[in-house]
């Protein structure tokens, strides 16, 4: 039965937080949430709690999953990014937004799509997401937690815990932070491109 932390969502406790960084560490699966919804993590280099996900999301290799970030400063590990990517970056992150970026070789092959090689990114605007990387030291591996079937991601914790619990090593309860899923903005074509419009505001962007 999976863990269920009550962490809160403006003053995350240090101690929980620790907690939630050492399930990650031995390779648990998480519930948390974002600054759009609550999200599946994992620890970015567990081949089995990626397989966890998958399973949970009954998505094949071509799902995008995400890496999200500390901060901006982090994201040119794990993606290549021009400088004017990085100018539009810093423009409307943090927030609820999915770039999508050619990976870098520091992204595990089976962690990008496996025919254009890319990676999602992000970097959230929530108090527990920053504390838990914070801690962590290096980004969550993420994907919405969405359930097979359904077109909106789950929203209650509790709910996540009951519909899961024998999937995920712990649920983070941080409140409700909404069922939008993130804008995902593509950017590896010349021109950036929304590819799914979700929370948050298109910048003049066009979509797809």
């Amino acid at each position: 039965m999976s863990q269920f932390f009550e962490i809160h969502p403006t003053h995350p406790q240090g101690r929980l937080i620790h907690q939630a960084v050492d399930i990650l560490d031995k390779g648990g699966v998480i519930a948390y949430p974002t600054d759009s919804s609550y999200a599946f993590g994992c620890h970015i280099g567990d081949k089995r709690a990626l397989e966890v996900i998958r399973r949970i999301r009954k998505v094949d290799d071509k799902h995008h999953f995400t890496l999200v970030c500390k901060d901006l400063s982090e994201i040119s590990t794990y993606a290549k990014v021009t400088n004017t990517d990085y100018r539009l970056l810093k423009s409307i992150a943090p927030g609820p937004y999915t770039f999508l970026l050619p990976a870098t070789h520091e992204v595990p092959r089976r962690l990008m799509h496996p025919k254009r090689r890319t990676i999602g990114i992000r970097v959230v605007d929530h108090p527990i997401v920053t504390e838990l990387l914070s801690t962590l030291g290096q980004p969550i591996l993420s994907s919405t937690a969405i359930l097979p079937g359904e077109d909106l991601p789950m929203t209650d914790a509790w709910d996540i815990r009951q519909s899961l619990e024998h999937e995920l090593d712990l649920v983070i309860d941080g409140g409700h932070c909404g069922f939008e899923p993130t804008t995902v903005i593509d950017m590896t074509t010349d021109i950036p491109v929304v590819r799914r419009q979700g929370k948050g505001t298109e910048h003049g962007l066009e979509m797809a």
